[in-house]
């Protein structure tokens, strides 16, 4: 096991629960040779390091005089670790248990215990048909052939064989269904991703040509759950890309509905049911549904405290990103400044906790809002360091939509400062990244056009006929559907318009 190896397995041993670690120490211990488990021997020192450190481990290593070379032993403990895992979650999930019973159906066929095969794959049958497993129950239905293969088909009729075909292509055509959504809703949150809300008709059709597919009119209510659940996201994720919030949030109720009618489908994946309270608590602040925005943020919350004693890491990434996010940005969107700056230390242990884990295009959403927060409450070089920690991380570049409006906001956080020595090189800098990019709409043009007529501003009345200017403009694209979305990210209107009022006092003052 090489050193980048050994990293694999460093991260492994640390991501363990206390529990986790409990177990493999019992587990471990049974696969002891002589006096010495060379095998807990590694785990605890490599357990013990801050950071990983070879020297050091080869160091214990040769101190403890170990039979096999490093490298073998840190890939036993590995798969050692592994095992335990297993072992730790053999009745953790549906799936688990029913890869379970297949496999207690195998060692019986192979000992020609057949009727207790039988017995075992009806039962592994009734829980996924239960709980719609429809790749499991594939796996079932070659079991069941194969019973019927051994008996040479003794005692089946050709209706018999046939219904079992119908029984198949029935499965099929539900994963054919959810692969097909699966990748429909992918393309579409690719798209979000890399290119934000739509801002002209050329992306509205472009949307629009990715979901023609699912347009199964009288289906939807015949659909496997999964299959539903992605149905609903594609509908609602397209509606939310063209900005017609309204359809959005009907499907997310759909969504939601589905989730808490069918708990005991979705228990397992509660990753699912907070991704769409998350999201529905967007669209609700967007639609100034603020009552609907605390009936969905105590579920939120509510579904958070449930959870607390099995959360996983991977659960706890996931949460932390989804409620947070979608907190900070119900309290912004309803000027609840306060209220947000609160829960600015729980996202900072947040990030300190899952540190890298955490999605790039989440973490840049907290950025910028923790931006917009600061902004919003006076305090501009918080608010700066903030949108600085989005804007000089590389590998967002390519989600345009977010970083061109990053790039907008920073330049009125230096306008704010009163940053005059740098401004010109920062809009030059943003104007050429715009241009090389094609993404000048009538917003970011207006808002050029702002900056150059502020800095060559010669006196309080030129100043305050620019924010007059920009705040008539801004009335008016915050009308346009295509530009509406910009004022989502945040309040540009009422900013101009604090700045308008602020220029115009200043003005009256200096005529006097």
């Amino acid at each position: 096991m090489s050193k980048h190896a050994s990293g694999y397995l460093y991260r492994l041993l640390k991501s363990l629960t206390k529990a986790e670690k409990r177990y493999f120490k019992i587990f471990a211990s049974r696969h002891t040779i002589g006096e010495r488990n060379d095998s807990l021997v590694l785990f605890d020192a490599i357990d013990s390091m801050k950071e990983y450190d070879e020297k050091c481990f080869l160091g214990i290593f040769r101190q403890n005089k170990f039979q096999t070379r490093p490298a073998i032993a840190k890939a036993r403990l590995y798969e050692l670790t592994l095992k335990s895992l297993d072992a730790f979650y053999s009745d953790s999930s549906i799936d688990v248990e029913i890869r379970k019973l297949l496999h207690y159906a195998e060692i019986l066929f192979k000992k020609s215990l057949y009727d207790e095969c039988r017995k075992i794959i009806s039962k592994a049958k009734k829980i996924g048909e239960k709980h719609q497993r429809f790749s499991a129950l594939l796996d079932i239905r070659k079991w069941e052939n194969r019973l019927i293969e051994k008996d040479s088909y003794a005692g089946l009729s050709f209706d018999e064989i046939t219904e079992s075909l119908d029984e198949e292509l029935k499965i099929l055509e539900e994963l054919k269904y959810y692969s097909e959504f699966w990748y429909i809703k992918s393309r579409l949150l690719m798209m979000l991703n890399k290119q934000g809300k739509v801002r002209d008709n050329k992306e509205v059709a472009g949307f629009k040509k990715i979901i023609d597919n699912t347009l199964l009119k009288g289906k939807e209510q015949s659909l496997s759950y999964e299959a539903r659940y992605l149905y609903y996201k594609i509908y609602s994720a397209y509606f939310f890309g063209i900005g017609d919030y309204e359809h959005a949030f009907r499907y997310l109720k759909k969504h939601i509905d589905l989730i808490e009618e069918n708990a005991e489908v979705f228990n397992e994946e509660p990753n699912k049911y907070f991704a769409v309270l998350s999201n529905i608590i967007y669209v609700c602040t967007q639609l100034k549904k603020f009552k609907d925005v605390h009936k969905y943020l105590a579920k939120l919350k509510s579904l958070r405290s449930a959870l607390e004693e099995e959360m996983t890491e991977d659960l706890g990434i996931k949460f932390f990103a989804t409620s947070y996010s979608a907190e900070l940005s119900s309290y912004i969107q309803s000027g609840r400044f306060d209220k947000a700056l609160a829960i600015v230390p729980e996202i900072e242990t947040g990030f300190a906790k899952y540190k890298s884990k955490i999605n790039k295009v989440r973490a840049a959403f907290f950025y910028f809002n923790l931006s917009v927060v600061y902004f919003s409450c006076g305090n501009f070089s918080k608010a700066l360091y903030w949108i600085n920690q989005l804007l000089n991380d590389s590998s967002l570049d390519e989600h345009a939509d977010f970083y061109c409006f990053a790039k907008i906001f920073n330049l009125i956080i230096h306008l704010e400062m009163g940053n005059n020595d740098l401004l010109p090189y920062a809009v030059k800098s943003t104007l050429r990244y715009f241009e090389k990019r094609n993404r000048i709409y009538r917003f970011e043009s207006l808002f050029f056009d702002f900056i150059n007529s502020i800095q060559k501003a010669k006196n309080s009345k030129e100043e305050f006929e620019s924010y007059r200017h920009l705040h008539s403009e801004l009335d008016s694209l915050s009308k346009d559907p295509f530009e509406k979305t910009v004022f989502e990210y945040f309040d540009f209107l009422k900013w101009a318009e604090s700045k308008r009022i602020s220029a115009g006092k200043n003005q009256k003052m200096h005529s006097r």
